[in-house]
């Protein structure tokens, strides 16, 4: 299954890496990347693979967002058939 991770918070070195490792330890592979920096705030949206992934999807959005919260981001994960429900015109 696919999904989208997106993580939102004050830019600080390593972001990329910390969640990178996370996913990596869970067995997800990722798709796509695109990242910025806008000011002094860091935004990434990734299209992750989770079919080699033992962990729910929501029990891997718990230990994104407590890991986000550690390090003062927003990391959230969605199944991708429901971030392109929410976010259809």
């Amino acid at each position: 299954m696919k999904a989208i991770v997106t993580v939102i918070g004050k830019d600080q070195v390593g972001i990329t890496a910390m969640v990178c490792a996370l996913l990596a330890q869970h067995n997800i592979n990722i798709l796509d990347i695109t990242q910025t920096v806008l000011q002094e705030y860091f935004t990434m949206v990734m299209l992750v693979d989770t079919a080699a992934c033992p962990t729910s999807i929501g029990d891997m959005a718990d230990i994104l967002s407590k890991a986000g919260q550690e390090q003062g981001l927003s990391i959230r994960i969605q199944r991708e058939d429901i971030f392109n429900a929410m976010h259809r015109i």
